[in-house]
């Protein structure tokens, strides 16, 4: 199989061969890991029982869909990534701050994955083969699932596709038989020793929500159109794109965060995931532990780093995929280091989502205003002006930048950091709220109505130039 040569620019048509069905295999496969499945813990971590972790999960994860897979649709009208979508919205210097974004999802979600299923993998392997369980086991770990990812980033869609179909039926077996391994240990109540992180139950369900259901989705708010770039308007309609987004989201992360519900309560898993559910294991079920722990780690990070390779070959269009792609693995490599000889799981994971949740929702929401007032009528050659390293277009706005929507985004952001409530930081709109973390309605509701108050009156470039090409001044 040939390396992907495309980075971020307009895929032809004759190229879009993928469907729908794709789309869902390819969202179910590279979900089905442990770095996803630990969002599962983080309830029960919380000092939440069986029900109410998994209404949080759902519910949040419900609302997250109604926001993220609309994205999907634009990357199938443009034919390029979401992050140079957004252009058409932001400028096309301006699209910097969606490129931005997905790096840094793409890099914490990336390296969460390396690092939750490196430390599985050592623990199984302890208790198999008597492997150490030390620092240096575990950078080894990390190194090998970091090099492993790194090759299936590099060769791209293509083989990431054909790799989760394979995931998408191999890990659900894995995770079907996994009930049954953990079934004589499993309970309802909490872990022992986990109060309710915030105090009391409805803040800390609504914190579950956000950080364990919501944050699923909303990781996908870049990473979608680097999928649906590759499937033709021409032969599949928009419903069928839609929906196939919709169930591929709710399947690829209902089905790997309720496993992980499931097996953090068997496993009494409290301040940690990885070391209890080794150690409650069943002897016979870790080679199936190690596969699930080693595949579903590359499937996903594989997925992750292909989409920063984009979004830095966006951020620096002199180069290549291909050394963009190994630049970000060497950063998300470090991440894991560090994360995990200095942080705490809990607390890093749910920082990091809900820092992120707040920066990225405005800008999603901002893009899908965009999407409805151009009616999904874009020009696909001026969203490219940054990348030629030319001058002008329809998006060109101001200097490449519109400053409208950046200024919306970056107020909704301003609004969603300070409302953010987390064990490393509180922010100070939590007086106002009664110290619920409403960091994602704050920040898209802010971004998204400044941004329609300060554009009411704007043209729609999509809308007005679409139907002819835009002028382009090619400069050195």
């Amino acid at each position: 199989m040939p390396i992907e040569q495309r980075g971020v620019d307009t895929i032809p048509d004759v190229e879009r061969t993928s469907t729908p069905r794709d789309l869902i295999s390819i969202l179910l496969g590279s979900n089905l890991c442990l770095g996803v499945i630990v969002f599962g813990w983080l309830p029960p971590s919380f000092g939440l029982g069986l029900w109410p972790s998994v209404t949080s999960i759902v519910i949040g994860t419900l609302a997250g869909i109604l926001v993220t897979a609309p994205l999907a649709l634009i990357s199938l009208r443009t034919a390029t990534n979401l992050s140079t979508s957004s252009g058409a919205q932001f400028g096309v210097r301006g699209r910097l701050v969606g490129s931005v974004v997905g790096l840094l999802l793409s890099l914490g979600y990336t390296a969460l994955t390396l690092w939750i299923g490196g430390d599985v993998m050592v623990g199984t392997l302890a208790r198999l083969v008597g492997l150490p369980h030390g620092g240096a086991t575990r950078a080894l770990m990390y190194t090998l699932l970091a090099g492993c990812t790194v090759v299936g980033a590099i060769y791209g869609y293509r083989l990431l596709l054909r790799l989760s179909k394979v995931l998408s039926i191999g890990m659900v077996i894995l995770l079907l038989i996994g009930v049954f391994a953990y079934a004589g240990d499993f309970t309802t109540a909490a872990p022992p020793d986990t109060p309710y992180l915030l105090g009391s139950f409805w803040p800390t369900w609504l914190l579950a929500a956000v950080a364990a259901g919501l944050s699923g989705p909303v990781a996908f708010i870049t990473l979608l159109g680097d999928y649906t770039r590759y499937i033709s308007p021409r032969r599949h309609s928009t419903r069928k794109v839609y929906w196939a987004s919709c169930l591929g989201l709710l399947l690829g992360l209902l089905v790997p965060q309720l496993f992980g519900t499931y097996t953090a309560l068997a496993a009494r898993a409290g301040l940690e995931y990885a070391g209890p559910l080794v150690d409650t294991a069943p002897f016979w079920y870790l080679p199936l532990l190690l596969l699930a722990a080693s595949a579903g780690s590359i499937g996903n990070s594989g997925l992750m780093l292909y989409s920063m390779g984009l979004d830095l070959d966006a951020i620096l269009p002199k180069a290549t995929r291909t050394k963009a792609t190994v630049m970000a693995a060497i950063v998300a490599t470090t991440f894991v280091f560090i994360g995990s000889f200095a942080w705490d799981a809990q607390s890093a994971m749910t920082s990091f989502v809900l820092l992120l949740t707040a920066i990225g929702t405005p800008w999603a929401v901002i893009t899908l205003i965009g999407y409805v007032r151009c009616g999904g009528q874009y020009d696909p050659d001026a969203l490219q002006v940054f990348n030629r390293r030319a001058r002008g277009g329809i998006y060109w706005y101001r200097a490449g930048w519109n400053v409208r929507a950046t200024a919306s985004w970056a107020l909704g952001a301003a609004v969603g950091l300070t409302a953010v409530s987390t064990t490393v930081y509180e922010g100070p709109l939590l007086a106002l709220t009664g110290q619920v973390d409403c960091s994602f309605i704050l920040s898209g509701i802010v971004g998204g109505l400044t941004y329609t108050l300060l554009t009411s009156r704007a043209p729609v470039p999509a809308a007005a130039g679409a139907a002819q090409r835009s002028s382009v001044d090619v400069t050195a």
